[in-house]
């Protein structure tokens, strides 16, 4: 078989876009004769059904219609991230890597036959209305997602902008669906977000790894780092359903010196890949936290699990959604598709994902924010020094009292009172970059 090229891609079927680097691939391994005989065997035998159906059954039968179906159940069969991408699939596929688009923003997968959210995209629609990861997407518009595949579903989901979809959305714990409408909208490539949230701090937002990100990663420490040196970062992973391969393992370099950041293996040797950190890409060393939540997938999964392996941040939030296995796109003759998982995935220390996720270091849940604002409220009923009748000034030397050069940024302490994820990374960041100022400083002692 002459070498072709395949696609690695790492998350799974995409409501807004999805971007794939070619990888050459010299062949697959060929079947032993005996099996090659009980294939034939099997497929006569269905050359046959679909006959005896066409003469027979009751109303008349596409054969195109058929054999897709049939090609769908084989895959489906299989795992819940092989599937056939019909032509039109196929190039869709392929062309939402040029420009931004319109839909709701959801990455979604099969899991038990049942359309299931890997992860909402950040400030998007689906992100505004409440969707979730795990949630399962029962109906489209009224249309049961029973027997469809994602791409029947992302096709359904996708329409102009300003127009209006809804999902009937079931999840654990109620007792039935609910319906999500909303307003299809332009969904932008960008997948980095910045915000300095006090001097020295900084936040990083991935919402996907597309074929720019890391380039953009670095744009945005470098804008970061015109206002002061970077004593510390929070790098935002949470509902991240991954992306490219190539683009978590440049992204995970950018914070590691040496080693290992991920390798894979398959059935046949050509998938077995090793990626290591080089030196030479590596960012100023600061304290870094890493936020993950069950929207964490995949490509984002091999950063969190580099990280936490290289003991080089800390992980802080829930446990990830677990999807450890690599596909590849395959290009048929006919301008149609076939992805199907090539290998698995290890981090550095050999563990696979599958399944389990990303345990974090500091498990964190999400609260809600009427919750967090009502502690805030209770935290203003609480008396201190300052609010007694008579109290001592402060004493304090050489500075005046309540000066505060590092305050928060407003749009920092919005997000901070309502996100009590990030709340908590943001105390561990200021906590290690000031456990690493002890460090490296010698504190003078106070003479009297």
């Amino acid at each position: 078989m002459n070498s072709f090229f395949v696609k690695i891609w790492l998350a799974s079927a995409l409501v807004l876009m999805t971007v794939m680097v070619a990888l050459p691939i010299t062949g697959f391994a060929k079947a032993d004769p005996k099996q090659q005989e009980i294939t034939y065997r099997y497929l006569e035998t269905f050359a046959n059904v679909l006959s005896i159906l066409q003469e027979n059954y009751v109303e008349e039968i596409e054969a195109k219609e058929a054999i897709e179906g049939a090609i769908n159940g084989l895959l489906l069969s299989l795992d819940p991230h092989s599937a056939y991408l019909k032509p039109e699939n196929y190039r869709d596929f392929r062309n939402e890597t040029n420009g931004s688009f319109t839909g709701i923003g959801i990455r979604i997968t099969l899991e038990d036959g049942v359309i299931t959210v890997i992860a909402p995209i950040a400030d998007t629609p689906a992100d505004r209305a409440g969707i979730k990861a795990h949630d399962k997407v029962i109906k489209i518009d009224g249309e049961p997602t029973k027997g469809k595949t994602p791409f029947d579903a992302v096709k359904i989901m996708r329409g102009p902008q300003g127009t209006e979809v809804t999902l009937s959305i079931y999840r654990d714990g109620w007792e039935s669906s609910r319906d999500f409408t909303m307003r299809r909208s332009e969904i932008p490539l960008l997948s980095v977000k910045s915000l300095l949230l006090k001097p020295g701090f900084g936040y990083l937002r991935i919402s996907n790894f597309q074929r720019n990100t890391t380039n953009e990663l670095t744009a945005h420490i470098e804008e970061l780092q015109k206002t002061s040196t970077l004593r510390g970062l929070i790098l935002d992973l949470r509902n991240n359903p991954g992306g490219l391969l190539d683009q978590a393992v440049s992204v995970s370099d950018l914070f590691l010196e040496e080693g290992l950041i991920v390798y894979t293996r398959g059935r046949n040797k050509d998938q077995d890949l090793t990626f290591e950190a080089k030196a030479n890409n590596t960012l100023d060393r600061f304290p870094l936290v890493l936020l993950v939540n069950e929207g964490t997938a995949s490509a984002s999964e091999i950063v969190a699990g580099a990280v936490q392996d290289h003991r080089r941040g800390v992980i802080v939030g829930t446990n990830t959604f677990g999807k450890g296995s690599v596909q590849s796109i395959i290009p048929l003759n006919d301008g149609a598709g076939l992805k199907m998982t090539t290998a698995h995935y290890y981090t550095p220390s050999g563990r696979t994902i599958q399944v389990t996720g990303i345990t974090p270091d500091v498990t964190v849940k999400s609260q809600n924010a009427n919750l967090a604002k009502a502690d805030e409220s209770n935290n203003l009923n609480s008396t201190r020094e300052a609010d007694l009748e008579n109290h001592f000034s402060s004493q304090t030397e050489g500075s005046e009292a309540g000066a505060d050069d590092d305050a928060l940024s407003a749009e920092a302490s919005e997000r901070l009172s309502n996100d009590n994820q990030l709340q908590a990374a943001f105390d561990i960041l200021t906590s290690l970059a000031l456990y690493a100022a002890y460090d490296s400083e010698t504190v003078e002692p106070v003479s009297n």
